[in-house]
């Protein structure tokens, strides 16, 4: 059943906000930009890199089209669609998790603005994937976790954003 477009704009204005609370936060650690805030943490700067890439990468899955993100055996999906998108949908918090090759930036942008400007333009080629696809009536079809209601996979992208706000001082 193809969810109306209700879901899907109130997920996205969920997302924004939780973006603009992220970024707020990322200005506001100009100070520390480049310092992890321990041994083998990483920056406000690869947060900020990470959050972006994530991101981009989420946006070519919404599109249809080839990311970087690991494919998992399509009998394996239901699986992870059951036991980490819908926990993590379920319980309203990201899991701990390590991030996979590719989104573990070896650096960040070089100013807080320009981390900005990355996540801002993620931001908005995200939510015209998403747009795309729920025009589709299709559901997003991830590697990860197969089939998914595009409302679904922005709130998913909201819950992402909202646990690395957490690793930004405050």
């Amino acid at each position: 059943m193809r969810r109306p477009m209700s879901d899907l704009n109130a997920s996205l204005e969920g997302l924004q906000s939780a973006v603009g609370s992220f970024l707020a936060a990322a200005d506001g650690a100009a100070g520390v930009w480049t310092t992890p805030r321990a041994p083998g943490k990483w920056s406000p700067s690869q947060v900020v890199e990470h959050v972006a890439r994530i991101m981009e990468e989420s946006a070519n899955v919404a599109a249809g089209a080839p990311s970087k993100f690991p494919t998992v055996p399509v009998f394996l999906r239901p699986f992870t669609r059951l036991l980490v998108f819908k926990r993590i949908l379920r319980r309203k918090s990201f899991l701990k998790m390590k991030t996979g090759e590719g989104f573990d930036p070896p650096a960040g942008a070089a100013t807080t603005a320009d981390g900005r400007v990355r996540v801002e333009t993620a931001l908005k080629t995200f939510d015209r994937a998403c747009r795309a696809r729920a025009d589709s009536g299709q559901k997003v079809a991830s590697t990860l976790f197969g089939p998914v209601e595009a409302s679904d996979f922005v709130r998913f992208q909201e819950l992402h954003v909202r646990h690395h706000r957490e690793q930004l001082p405050a």
